[in-house]
């Protein structure tokens, strides 16, 4: 039987999930646990989170479970033309199957439609297959982080033209 697999917005129902995919992909990264999205405020609030017009999250679904999930939002204490590509995780099952891609087409697609003209992200360095995603849809690495994102263990920047 072929899994069903579907990306669409964020529902209230699936904060608790989402949370869970987060926090379990840092884990198996053996990444911070401060200073990462890990101890996000908002991490267990993602709908109410991105739920206003220049704010978008969208969760993969695979047979009813939430298995990843990619948002956009503005850049806070940055240039308000400036988002950014937050909370990009996805569980081992739906990785190398093109999702990151679907999921990033998705992401820059609402960005550029919400007016934004460039997009930033902050990644850890051990997360190399998703550099390798970012560096093929056109983010570049930056040597200095942009705005306020309490993400201080994520020393990766990066930031793309939309």
């Amino acid at each position: 039987m072929n899994p069903t697999i579907e990306i669409r917005p964020i529902k209230k129902k699936d904060n608790q999930e989402i949370a869970e995919v987060i926090r379990t992909v840092l884990i198996a990264l053996n990444a911070p646990l401060t200073g990462t999205a890990y101890a996000d405020p908002t991490l267990e609030t993602l709908f109410e989170t991105y739920k206003h017009p220049n704010a978008c999250y969208y969760v993969i679904e695979k047979n009813g479970k939430i298995v990843g999930g990619a948002g956009i939002m503005q850049l806070e204490d940055a240039d308000p033309l400036i988002c950014e590509l937050q909370k990009m995780y996805f569980s081992p099952s739906v990785r190398g199957i093109g999702m990151g891609a679907k999921m990033m087409e998705l992401c820059l697609k609402f960005a550029k439609s919400a007016g934004f003209k460039k997009c930033y992200l902050e990644t850890l360095p051990q997360m190399k297959e998703a550099q390798r995603l970012y560096k093929k849809v056109g983010f570049n690495y930056i040597e200095n982080r942009i705005g306020t994102t309490g993400h201080y263990s994520c020393n990766v920047w990066m930031l793309k033209d939309l």
